[in-house]
């Protein structure tokens, strides 16, 4: 047994001081009051919605705007940030997303078993933070990303409980908002679970309809939205994107090549996704390797895919750093990482429309570094939803292949 790694995992996994929870607290509000006293709409990209929401309320077309890309949900969802005065707008959308991120990292920490209160909660919080670019990302646009990030956690710790109709619940209700959980419901396939995928399909079909009912324009999602995200030819969308088939045709690679390479890419991280999975062993490894992998698969093919949509899968991938045989614990993850450290200037690099290289580099070497874990194996894992109860998980997330 490594003594070493036992004491630093002992210290980590007991509670930390006040001081420490006084320091994440006030980093958190921090970035709350800067995001709130610099963008009075409450970030550009939740701007978009609460337009979409404005002009329906004026009877309109949400989807005259060709950057509103959610489901007809959002735009009723949108509709009380609408109504409120900007003054609490521009300081509530930030508190929201911060609260979300917040949950999506307290579920993922219950996911592995580590406690809320304990240092590695409060550290690993603050590195993300303070040491994660996209974090600070997602709070000054006010993405409803954040609704993806703090589901999956829940959903998959849903899962660890056997709960699969809960899991698809959570999931289904994201996707009316955003439909950026879509490829999670694979999991549900690979699983063999009907009913939660019924589920996690029915809920968003049943509210979009619902809300498409409303809409001066109840097609326009299919005839506009939907057809602007399979040709991705916004100029301006382009310059942010990280998929590979976007970024490697800004370094000369013809469209059709790099839309093949991203297609294949994505499709292999799949197959690992189905590999892990059939592998069969307990715990809760085998369910966020298997799922962050598929949202990983995603990323690479999809238009448009930003920065900080790494945020749905690093958190939960992070926060099973305690435990021996995780996919943080390889060294590929961290340096996957070191083109998100905040402050940091690449050469060439510099200006705010080349960064999707980084984001590029990032999601790329993240993909690598999960499908080998979930295609190869890097050793089982123990604990709350691990070997103390490896008989019940087993059968809770039986494999297609009855392993």
């Amino acid at each position: 047994m490594n003594t070493g790694e036992t004491a630093v995992v002992g210290w980590l996994s007991r509670p930390a001081g006040r001081h420490a929870r006084a320091v994440l607290a006030l980093v958190l509000l921090a970035g709350v009051v800067r995001v709130g006293l610099r963008a009075p709409d409450g970030g550009m990209d939740n701007a978009i919605v609460v337009r979409a929401a404005e002009t329906w309320i004026h009877g309109r077309s949400p989807y005259a705007d060709r950057h509103f890309l959610y489901l007809p949900g959002a735009v009723l969802a949108a509709v009380p940030q609408a109504l409120l005065p900007t003054a609490v707008v521009r300081f509530l959308v930030p508190a929201g997303v911060t609260a979300g991120l917040v949950a999506g990292w307290a579920c993922a920490l219950r996911v592995h078993g580590v406690s809320w209160r304990s240092r590695f909660a409060v550290y690993g919080l603050l590195g993300l933070a303070l040491g994660f670019a996209p974090f600070g990302h997602l709070v000054q646009l006010g993405n409803w990303t954040v609704a993806s990030a703090a589901a999956l956690p829940l959903a998959l710790l849903c899962v660890c409980r056997g709960r699969w109709t809960a899991a698809g619940l959570v999931i289904g209700a994201a996707v009316a908002v955003k439909p950026l959980l879509v490829p999670v419901v694979l999991l549900f396939v690979f699983a063999g679970r009907r009913r939660a995928l019924g589920v996690a399909l029915g809920v968003p079909a049943g509210v979009s309809l619902a809300a498409a009912l409303v809409l001066p324009d109840p097609a326009g999602f299919f005839t506009r939205t939907l057809p602007f995200l399979l040709r991705g030819d916004d100029a301006f969308v382009r310059l942010y994107e990280a998929s590979p088939s976007a970024v490697l045709t800004r370094v000369g690679v013809p469209q059709t090549a790099a839309t093949l390479l991203a297609g294949c890419a994505a499709a292999a991280g799949v197959w690992c996704a189905w590999r892990r999975w059939g592998r069969g062993d307990a715990g809760p490894s085998r369910v966020v390797e298997c799922a962050t992998m598929l949202m990983l698969s995603a990323f690479l093919v999809s238009r448009p895919s930003y920065d900080h949509y790494l945020l749905v899968v690093v958190p939960l991938l992070l926060a099973g750093a305690l435990r021996a045989g995780a996919a943080a614990r390889s060294p590929w993850f961290w340096v996957a990482l070191v083109p998100q450290v905040p402050g940091f200037a690449w050469p060439w690099l510099e200006p705010m429309t080349r960064r999707a290289f980084k984001d590029a580099a990032t999601l790329c070497l993240l993909a690598v570094t999960v499908g080998r874990a979930c295609a190869v194996g890097v050793g089982a894992l123990s604990g709350r939803c691990g070997v103390e109860r490896a008989d019940r998980y087993s059968d809770e997330c039986r494999p297609v292949r009855g392993v």
